[in-house]
């Protein structure tokens, strides 16, 4: 007995030092991805909390105080919606600490890039204290996260357009054939995928012998703007390229298609309710996927873009070149001079804490705990008509960022 204790001590004490040795390791270019880390273990947590907590919560009596004990799937919901809360809060609460940070003298830029020990303590902390809340509050907050989520899809927007603009001028600054017809290539091969997937969606969701007016019409809108993308992209004022046209069209047929499959189970128009558990995997997969590509991308490109994190100061929000040109004797000292910092902190954070409430609506496939009855509401049309009208958002943002340079050549987009 002495020996295993002394075993479990050791054991302790050498898994504190390496994880103090891996915080103090993190640097203010490895911060970002420190986050990214921290996000991606909420999500681990989730998930495995999702799987065993249900027994346990079943025994708290501020959570199970139904006359009659809901289902697991109920409990499981809770857990996710309660981890995700508390990664919410975390984020939220950086955020709100970070806003006006504009150089690195700052003592909260400091914050922001250290202090790492202290800041997995608080988000356990944080973490642990939600599940001491009264279910009122975890049901406000899933209504909430479904708000919350549609404002992360309409964030994953802006960073798809970044995202294929830069791979677009990327491979056109390259002036070689081959990369021209690669191109070619590559955006032949997104719009077969989309008309392609259009033809299945028709298959599933508009079955002969229903009325199935409005799926048709969703399916229909998505394949006009897809043509319409390659119209405007290349009319001669335009002068853009087809390879975004042809990624964004296949983004916006995928979120008609997670859409649809959102529609309740018993929906006459919803081919796929036979195939529920298949379908829920493999969207809550691709879903979560393209979540943590969008914080990864979001926190690598942090500071580079001019558009999406960079504030007024930052030295890649603007021109290079100053209004006023200073005399020779008026320019400070870059030793002693603030270093403005380049990407905007509060925002960074904002992105973290709206990818935990779109995460919770994933991994509950969009469910709920609404109500003191401890039924679970099943996904429904509100979670189709958040898709839908994501996919016609983005196909707004892209055909702007298409079209702004052209109604205002005077501003800088």
């Amino acid at each position: 007995m002495w020996a295993a204790s002394c075993l479990a001590s050791c054991c302790a004490a050498c898994a504190c030092d390496a994880c103090r040795t891996v915080v103090s390791g993190i640097s203010r270019r490895s911060a970002r991805i420190a986050y990214c880390g921290l996000f991606a273990l909420s999500l681990m947590v989730s998930w495995i909390l999702r799987e065993v907590a249900a027994p346990l919560m079943e025994k708290l009596p501020w959570i199970n105080h139904f006359h009659k004990t809901p289902n697991r799937e109920w409990f499981e919901t809770d857990a996710v919606l309660r981890v995700s809360f508390g990664n919410f809060l975390f984020f939220t609460i950086l955020a709100i600490l970070m806003i006006g940070v504009k150089n690195q003298k700052d003592p909260r830029d400091g914050m922001h890039h250290g202090g790492w020990m202290m800041k997995i303590i608080c988000w356990c902390i944080l973490v642990i204290f939600t599940f001491f809340l009264p279910n009122g509050l975890i049901s406000f907050y899933e209504t909430t996260s479904k708000f919350g989520s549609g404002l992360f899809l309409l964030v994953q927007v802006v960073l798809l357009l970044d995202f294929v603009h830069r791979w677009n001028d990327t491979w056109v600054g390259y002036g070689e054939q081959f990369w021209y017809i690669a191109l070619f290539v590559v955006s032949l091969v997104c719009y077969v995928a989309t008309l392609s997937f259009s033809g299945l969606l028709f298959h599933f969701f508009t079955p002969s012998g229903h009325d199935c007016g409005l799926n048709t019409f969703f399916i229909v809108m998505t394949l006009i703007l897809a043509f319409v993308f390659a119209i405007v992209a290349l009319h001669p004022a335009v002068g853009g390229s087809i390879l975004p046209a042809s990624v964004v069209s296949l983004y916006c047929m995928y979120l008609c298609y997670s859409g649809l499959s959102s529609e309740p189970r018993d929906y006459e128009c919803n081919g796929l309710h036979k195939h529920s558990k298949a379908v829920s995997t493999g969207t809550l997969t691709l879903g979560l996927l393209t979540t943590i590509l969008s914080v990864i991308y979001s926190a690598v490109r942090a500071g580079s873009s001019t558009t999406l994190l960079s504030p007024p100061s930052s030295p890649r929000a603007g021109a290079g070149k100053p209004l006023l040109p200073l005399e020779k004797t008026d320019v400070p000292d870059e030793k002693h001079e603030a270093k403005p910092v380049t990407y905007s902190y509060t925002f960074f954070h904002i992105i973290f804490s709206l990818a935990s409430m779109y995460s919770a609506m994933l991994l509950t496939g969009w469910s709920t705990s609404v109500g003191e009855s401890g039924r679970l509401v099943d996904v429904g049309w509100p979670s189709v008509w958040v898709r839908i009208v994501t996919g016609w958002a983005t196909a707004a943002l892209y055909i702007w960022s298409l079209v702004a340079p052209i109604l205002f050549p005077e501003r800088e987009f």
